[in-house]
């Protein structure tokens, strides 16, 4: 919580996030690369999907960071509510969009993956329905977060509903428990995996690539919000 707290200081967050940026985005071109690369070279075709199973790389990715950028927003609303960190809503804001493009990400692979497997673009099944939902609450909190600034906010309305939004988590994560559906089980869990290792060990360097990749996004929208946010209170000043 100390370390939380001595980050509150904008100038202390930006003097860390500058060096940083760089560093995990480049990091994260190189896992890709190296991920991609492997993936489509370096791995058999599966025995029933053939080659479009290699779509997995990004599609895995992607469902995971449109996932963890919710739980970002509301870890981010719940620091702010309750012990008004004065970064939270920043980090929440650079956040959103990233975040909502990954969601977007997942949903067009999926589509893209489930053509030949499904034999469709689209399925009304739990988890692609529950994940367009998560787009939805994504786009939803964006025009929250503008019209809350447009109207001089102080911010608790985003970040209740950062918290509200979160209730789809679970239910994204367990849809293929709860009800019948097409789309596959748990295919990778922290003890066990149903995919081959064979197949499976790029997927590694993606995931990593793609979340160091969102990382530095955020860190650079931080940075571009704060400088903004700057400027015009400098030109409000000015004004006067």
């Amino acid at each position: 919580m100390a370390s939380l707290h001595a980050l509150a200081n904008p100038a202390r967050f930006l003097k860390l996030a500058r060096p940083l940026t760089p560093a995990l985005f480049w990091a994260g071109v190189v896992l890709i690369a190296i991920g991609a690369w492997a993936g489509l070279t370096q791995t058999p075709a599966d025995y029933l999907q053939g080659e479009t199973v290699r779509i997995l790389y990004i599609h895995v990715p992607a469902a995971w960071l449109g996932m963890g950028g919710w739980s970002g927003i509301a870890m981010c609303s719940l620091a702010y509510l309750v012990w008004r960190h004065p970064l939270a809503m920043v980090a929440a804001r650079a956040i959103a969009l990233p975040g909502a493009v990954f969601a977007a990400l997942c949903l067009v692979t999926g589509s893209i993956w489930g053509r030949p497997t499904w034999g469709t673009w689209w399925e009304w099944d739990g988890r692609l329905t529950s994940m367009l939902l998560l787009l939805f609450v994504y786009l939803g909190f964006m025009a929250l977060l503008r019209a809350d600034s447009d109207r001089g906010g102080d911010g608790r309305i985003p970040a209740l509903y950062g918290l509200a939004g979160s209730v789809l988590l679970p239910i994204i994560r367990y849809s293929v428990v709860w009800w019948n559906t097409l789309h596959q089980g748990e295919s990778i869990g922290l003890t066990r995996s149903s995919i081959d290792a064979t197949m499976l060990w790029p997927l590694w360097f993606t995931l990593g690539g793609f979340s160091l990749f969102f990382a530095s996004v955020v860190l650079m929208r931080m940075r571009t919000i704060l400088a903004i946010t700057k400027a015009e209170a400098r030109m409000r000043r000015m004004a006067r």
